[in-house]
């Protein structure tokens, strides 16, 4: 079914329902399915049509830590910590702090 729906959304990509929700939603599933570069890249796409998009920013952290680096992911949760304020959306905001505070526990942990 994630397959068919990724095939789906890509058809999409160029037309002129693309933006930053279509991105996004394909970046989820992508991640969803193991295909976590190719997530990435299609969160970052979200970004570059909404950059305040609260959520992609979320989950880019999410997907950045998922392979192992750290150091993207404090950068997208900073990020989206700032977009989240700007916004009011206080849950996004709460959430991204306390992903943020567990890596840089587990980095001061590993000096």
């Amino acid at each position: 079914m994630s397959a068919d729906k990724i095939a789906q959304l890509r058809k999409q990509i160029g037309s002129a329902r693309d933006g930053a929700l279509l991105r996004f939603s394909l970046g989820q599933l992508l991640l969803a399915q193991g295909e976590t570069s190719a997530a990435i890249d299609e969160l970052r796409s979200a970004l570059k049509f909404d950059p305040r998009y609260s959520a992609a920013w979320k989950l880019l952290g999410q997907a950045c830590l998922s392979i192992g680096d750290p150091i993207a992911a404090s950068d997208a949760y900073h990020e989206g910590i700032s977009v989240a304020a700007a916004r009011g959306d206080k849950q996004a905001e709460k959430e991204m702090r306390v992903f943020l505070k567990r890596i840089e526990t587990a980095q001061s942990g590993s000096e």
